[in-house]
């Protein structure tokens, strides 16, 4: 089923409760800009129980939609300047720019509050696995983590060049080895995104975002 299908769901007070919760986790499923887990947590957050309160619910599921209609405006966007860039023989991106194509980066709407959720759901919940790993590069990404979320301002210029290192290692590690070791691709896919957060959570006082 689609999203709109599964939202419609949602919005059916003849349904039972239950069944309605169920319809908005398939809606996480479909769209999940933190990932799945993440994705709830925050929702409970912004909107309230849901699981258990329908107005909540309801605001569970506008918030959602509203953060997938601003990924889906990125999209139009890209592709109204991809167009003209084929046009001029240019048929591959840069690798360096934000392909949306690949998949929502952040929360639209309020990226740096998403971002720092997600930050703290892994800090609590998923980065002492990761930890545990003896991983130079995640020890590493741990310390950009506390230190966002610990100070309420931006990373200095000397943190936004070491994350930048560190995701240049990680990358540079995917090239090398593929997923031919399934453990270390996870992980490394794992602390790109926790990169990724830091970065959508590191907003100057013009509301810019640092590029990682």
């Amino acid at each position: 089923m689609s999203f709109s299908a599964y939202a419609h769901h949602v919005r059916n007070p003849a349904l039972p409760h239950r069944r309605r919760v169920s319809a908005l986790r398939s809606c996480v499923q479909l769209y999940r800009p933190l990932g799945f887990e993440v994705t709830l947590s925050f929702l409970r957050e912004v909107a309230g129980p849901f699981e258990r309160d329908e107005t909540a619910l309801l605001r569970a599921l506008d918030a959602l939609a509203e953060s997938r209609a601003g990924w889906h405006a990125e999209l139009r966007r890209y592709a109204a300047v991809r167009r003209p860039a084929k046009r001029l023989g240019q048929r591959s991106p840069n690798p360096h720019d934000r392909n949306p194509n690949q998949g929502p980066c952040c929360w639209y709407g309020a990226p740096r509050q998403g971002a720092l959720h997600a930050l703290a759901f892994w800090q609590r919940d998923r980065l002492p696995t990761l930890l545990a790993t003896d991983d130079p590069i995640a020890a590493r990404i741990n310390a950009y983590v506390m230190a966002r979320l610990s100070v309420e301002g931006v990373l200095t210029p000397a943190d936004r060049h070491g994350l930048a290192a560190a995701c240049d290692t990680l990358r540079q590690r995917i090239h090398e080895g593929g997923n031919a070791d399934h453990e270390l691709f996870q992980r490394t896919r794992q602390l790109l995104q926790l990169a990724h957060f830091i970065q959508a959570a590191d907003v100057s006082v013009d509301g810019v975002h640092a590029s990682v």
